[in-house]
């Protein structure tokens, strides 16, 4: 059994490069806030002051930005592992988007959605994409399309299209298994488990991409966890994610004691209740228990935002308490 001060443990999700001390600021005050409104205040200034964790944001963001002798960024241009990735991800995210704004509606959103869908679906086709890295290009006509919606011009940190798509293109890049690629990986995992010891209890909370990260790194972690949270997960992406993760068929990892699972109606990126009927049970009969929240304001796919809400950081903090 694990003894000791527990460890909490922040792992992020797509974006540029990071600060990790005002990150895990940002972090611990969005979930104390969050604690209070679970009614919890009591614990606020233990968790912040680290008395009652301690407190590690595991940052490999910088893992994504390693320059190369030509001194282009890794990752500039894609594959087509991991175009074929990218463009299944975007296709979830029309998807969803479809849903919010639906065609029948004829307003500007659902025109921008259905324009951003015509893009992908020639890309797909192969119509417009021709020679080294013309998918990749193409692809970036979709995001700059998808950049006029509300949601994710006003919401979103992407300046414009080709930011937001190198962004998303990281979920791509973390899973392509071929060769070389697949060090970025297993690089990215060493990092969210560096320095953590196995013998204290680990509460884990991962958002976006870092939901997938955790995925792996805890079927690869020999400590106990008695608490897994996912915020806005895509793990349950079908073709996308899913079936592209390690190990398969895939499965709550056997150290995770409980595992929650937070979606927001209008996070376009998570994969929603599918998560828990897609993912099975570890050996010991653990799965995800998957439940909506609601954020305020046009862009809901953000960490702070989902561990602001009082079900989110009520069921962390207990998890950290002796």
């Amino acid at each position: 059994m694990a003894t000791g001060k527990p460890q909490l443990v922040f792992v992020h999700g797509i974006g540029g490069l990071r600060d990790a001390g005002k990150d895990r600021r940002r972090w611990l005050q969005a979930l104390a806030t969050g604690a209070r409104a679970a009614k919890h205040a009591e614990l606020v200034s233990a968790l912040t002051q680290g008395w009652l964790a301690e407190v590690k944001f595991a940052d490999y963001s910088d893992l994504f930005g390693r320059r190369g002798a030509q001194g282009e960024a890794d990752g500039d241009e894609l594959d087509d592992v991991e175009e074929e990735v990218l463009a299944g991800l975007l296709g979830a995210m029309l998807d969803d988007l479809a849903e919010l704004f639906p065609p029948e509606d004829g307003g500007q959103n659902a025109r921008v959605v259905q324009q951003a869908r015509h893009h992908l679906d020639a890309v797909v086709s192969g119509e417009q994409a021709q020679g080294p890295g013309a998918v990749g290009r193409q692809l970036v006509w979709v995001t700059t399309t998808l950049l006029q919606l509300p949601c994710l011009r006003q919401g979103a940190q992407w300046m414009n299209g080709r930011k937001f798509m190198l962004s998303l293109a990281q979920v791509a890049r973390y899973l392509n298994r071929r060769g070389k690629k697949a060090e970025l990986g297993a690089a990215i995992r060493s990092r969210v488990l560096e320095g953590i010891d196995p013998s204290r209890p680990l509460v884990v909370v991962s958002h976006s991409l870092g939901t997938v990260v955790a995925y792996e790194a805890l079927h690869e972690y020999e400590g106990q966890v008695p608490l897994w949270v996912t915020l806005g997960s895509p793990l349950a992406l079908g073709g996308v994610v899913l079936q592209r993760l390690v190990p398969r068929p895939p499965r709550c990892p056997d150290q995770v004691g409980a595992w929650l699972n937070f979606w927001d109606r209008n996070d376009v990126i998570a994969g929603r209740p599918l998560l828990a009927n897609w993912i099975a049970p570890s050996a010991a009969g653990v799965k995800a228990k998957t439940a909506p929240v609601e954020s305020r304001g046009l862009w809901t796919h953000t960490a702070t935002k989902y561990l602001e809400h009082p079900h989110v950081a009520g069921p962390v903090v207990e998890a950290l308490l002796p």
